[in-house]
């Protein structure tokens, strides 16, 4: 038994994977993973970017794809999907064992719609028509405009991971839409509410790395003694509003339908600061019914020396003060998130342009073999 195993039976909590790549699923390294304990996987326009640029696993496939006249990005798309699917397929089995609550993979929709709920929405719906596999989630952005396409896709029972949380007030809002669809798809006279899930995904170790320059800025003692551990506090505080709002009456008649609770996962948990332990984001949030999903490098640490103990609802009334401690020193916590938000759509947009780029100047190099 892994540590991987031991945070699931022991702390349930579910490891997933923040990665994928063709190489690891062509030779085995993530069934490896898988066996070790990793419970899903996660991807975003980054991980791809990456995948796609550093290796040559792909060119074979996208040459032919070229030469069937796809366009660039329509061969993007069906690399990614392909990938996805692989991934599907390896996760299964888990997902029928866990009762449909592990066993997850993630494709996210272009985040050249981010702001634009119709242009997500269709994209979202296509991607979980072409793949089709009932243990896929569609990554939708917490935009506001996001919002009201999580709402729909859970109405019509698809899938969603929602991604690019920062706020606990945007969380509050996800949930809103999770729950909104839910009760209107039982309006729709859907009776069991089992066939679709969610997770939340909400980010944490960036809140640390913008809060802790404006902390070193306002530069008092008070202000400095905050630093690392304001995106530990937030998390906590979103656990506590995770069981409140799921023990609530309103979810309780949606759950006597078959709903279940939306997952509340950790992302961005790979620790940025090289003088914080890096295992920050992962020791300090262990709990129950919860999701992390680390980088390769943050799992590998874990299983080499991570802490399982229940830690997520420990010192919760702390956290609570260090929030309130950064309002009265003047760190404004909606103005970090709010530009986290920008910042991380803007980054995947550009990881995604990069990538077509790339493959655009792969297609005259190999054309020319």
């Amino acid at each position: 038994m892994t540590k991987l195993t031991e945070l699931y039976q022991n702390c349930g909590q579910s490891p997933w994977l923040d990665n994928i790549k063709r190489a690891w699923l062509n030779d085995g390294t993530l069934k490896k993973l898988h066996d070790q304990g990793v419970r899903g996987v996660t991807s975003n326009p980054t991980i791809f970017a990456k995948a796609i640029e550093s290796s040559s696993d792909y060119d074979e496939q996208f040459l032919n794809l070229i030469r069937q006249d796809k366009t660039i990005e329509q061969a993007y798309w069906i690399m990614v999907k392909d990938d996805i699917s692989l991934a599907l397929d390896l996760f299964e089995n888990l997902y029928l064992e866990s009762n449909k609550t592990d066993g997850f993979v993630s494709i996210e929709v272009s985040p050249e719609f981010a702001h634009d709920q119709a242009q997500t929405l269709a994209q979202a719906k296509t991607l979980w028509d072409d793949i089709s596999r009932p243990n896929l989630l569609v990554k939708i952005p917490a935009t506001q405009q996001g919002l009201g396409a999580i709402m729909e896709m859970i109405t019509d029972g698809r899938n969603v991971n929602v991604t690019l949380i920062f706020s606990l007030e945007r969380y509050k809002e996800v949930i809103d839409a999770y729950i909104s669809g839910l009760e209107a798809r039982a309006q729709l006279g859907v009776a069991d509410l089992s066939d679709v899930f969610s997770v939340a995904s909400f980010f944490v170790s960036r809140i640390d790395t913008e809060a802790d320059k404006r902390l070193e800025a306002i530069g008092t003692p008070e202000a400095l003694e905050l630093r690392g551990k304001l995106a530990v506090a937030q998390a906590k505080v979103a656990y506590q509003i995770y069981l409140e709002e799921f023990s609530s009456e309103r979810f309780k008649i949606v759950e006597s339908l078959g709903a279940r609770p939306q997952k509340l996962l950790w992302a961005s948990t790979s620790t940025k600061n090289p003088n914080y332990p890096d295992l920050l984001y992962v020791d300090n949030l262990i709990g129950p019914n919860t999701i992390n999903t680390m980088p390769d490098s943050t799992l590998e640490a874990f299983l080499d020396h991570g802490k399982l103990e229940r830690t997520l609802d420990q010192d919760v009334e702390e956290s609570k003060t260090l929030l309130d401690k950064a309002k009265e020193i003047g760190l404004d916590m909606k103005e970090i998130t709010d530009l986290l938000e920008t910042q991380g759509v803007i980054s995947f947009k550009q990881s995604y342009e990069e990538v077509l780029g790339v493959l655009n100047n792969k297609a005259g190099v190999l054309k020319g073999v």
